[in-house]
Formats: structure tokens, sequence, C-alpha cells
């Protein structure tokens, strides 16, 4: 579980933050969304550590990350896998020395217990044969899938991917979707994904936050946003591409 208190965060005078105060479940994928300059970003960047918050509070499972000494931040770093919006794989490394990357900094494994994790990691994502090929000869998604691979290489309780579905095509997305929901199941990670995907908000977004100049508007999961008459929200939904399903679906519930 992740939990924040009243963080604010501003960037040369401009309040970007205001005041955000939510909980992220563990064994859940949970997402946040909201337009473009709205804080999202700004907010999973200040959780994972890359921003400094000017006040509130990030505690992951009761552990409050201003109070820790370095030892126990670069324990907390151990236990969080990122996946970032566009792969951010090495391309000078191959498949496996991406996924092995983490364990080579991190760890003190030995080179036969690395290459049996990484070998599970890319297992898991549905990943065989591909090990020594590099990021050039693969596709998008599989790119996706590799990124994936390593964030979990570590065996992280917190999972965190910056839109995840950026640059995919729908089918892949909804595989890459998949993957994510089932992984952050089957470990039971704390998962929090910043996208404007929803059809991710539809398919798997069990708990959701939505974040609009720099507030929190709305929380819920996907059922109840169906039924919200939170304007900002809806006015965010229906101007999305998926806008005509979530309308069917908001008329099929009027009707009943």
């Amino acid at each position: 579980m992740i939990e924040i208190k009243n963080i604010c965060k501003s960037f040369e005078g401009r309040e970007v933050l205001k005041d955000v105060s939510t909980i992220f479940e563990k064994g859940k994928t949970n997402l946040i969304i909201g337009q473009s300059g709205s804080g999202k970003t700004v907010l999973l960047k200040s959780i994972v550590g890359l921003f400094e918050i000017d006040c509130g509070e990030i505690l992951f499972d009761n552990r409050d990350t201003h109070r820790m000494n370095f030892k126990e931040q670069k324990l907390l770093r151990r236990e969080i896998g990122m996946v970032f919006q566009n792969g951010a794989l090495f391309d000078s490394l191959s498949v496996e020395q991406n996924v092995r990357f983490p364990m080579d900094m991190f760890t003190d494994m030995t080179m036969k217990e690395k290459t049996s994790r990484l070998n599970f990691c890319l297992e898991r994502v549905n990943i065989k044969q591909s090990n020594h090929l590099y990021p050039a000869e693969i596709s998008g998604g599989m790119r996706k899938r590799v990124a994936i691979a390593r964030a979990i290489a570590l065996n992280p309780k917190y999972l965190f991917c910056d839109e995840p579905n950026s640059g995919l095509d729908p089918v892949t997305s909804i595989l890459i979707d998949a993957l994510i929901k089932e992984i952050t199941a089957e470990f039971d990670i704390t998962t929090v994904i910043n996208t404007h995907d929803m059809n991710s908000v539809m398919e798997i977004g069990e708990k959701i936050l939505f974040i609009s100049e720099g507030l929190k508007c709305w929380e819920g999961n996907n059922t109840q946003i169906f039924n919200t008459r939170n304007k900002k929200l809806n006015a965010f939904i229906f101007a999305s591409p998926f806008s005509k399903k979530f309308r069917e679906i908001r008329q099929q519930e009027d009707d009943e």
C-alpha cells in the first residue's frame, strides 16, 4: 500500500499539485488519469522520488520517505519497479542484458542466479527465444514486455507504469493491460499506472484517481466511473476516443 497525504508541488511559483491525498491499494491496479498538464505525471514522479514535494507525506507501507536515512532509501529503491513511457530500454544492450541490468546494479546474485531470474521474468511476460536480440530488432509491444520483465526483475513490492500503452496499437495495448493486471495480482504488488487510455480505465481500473488542475477531483473504480456526475470527469471522459462506449454504458445504466 502507498499512502499520500496532502501533497503539494510547485515549479517556479506555479502550483502543480494542490493538497492531494489518496491511498493506492496493494494487489490492485491503481490508475491516475487526467488531461495533459493536470499534474498526474508530476504526481507519479513525486511518489517515485524523481521530484521532491514541497509539503505532505508519502508512505510506502507506513514508511515515510522523508524520514528515511540513506540506507533505507536505497532499500526502498530496490523494492520499486518502473516501466517508462517509451520502455527506456538500453539500445546497446540485448534483451537479456536489459532485464539483468537492475540485478547487476543492486544485487550480489551469481550469474547463474541472475540468468535463472531473467529467464523467469521473460517467460512470465511471454517472451521466448529473444534473449540475444536488441531493442531495434523487436516490436514495440515486445519492447514494452521487456520493460515489464526488467521492472519485475527484483521482485518489487511496488510497480509504477508511466503511459505503458503509449505508441501501441489497440490490440497490443489490451494485451499489455492484461499482463500488468495479471502480474499485479499474482505477485500482490501495489501498482500505480499513469494513463490517458480510457480503454485501460474500463478494463483494469480497480482504483482510479482523477486529477484536474492539480486537484484530486474524483476517485473510485471502473464500475463507479460510469455513474459519476462529476462535471470535470465527464468532460474528460466524453472528450476521449472511447466516449461512444461510455455513452452506451451510461444509457444502459439509466434505462435500468
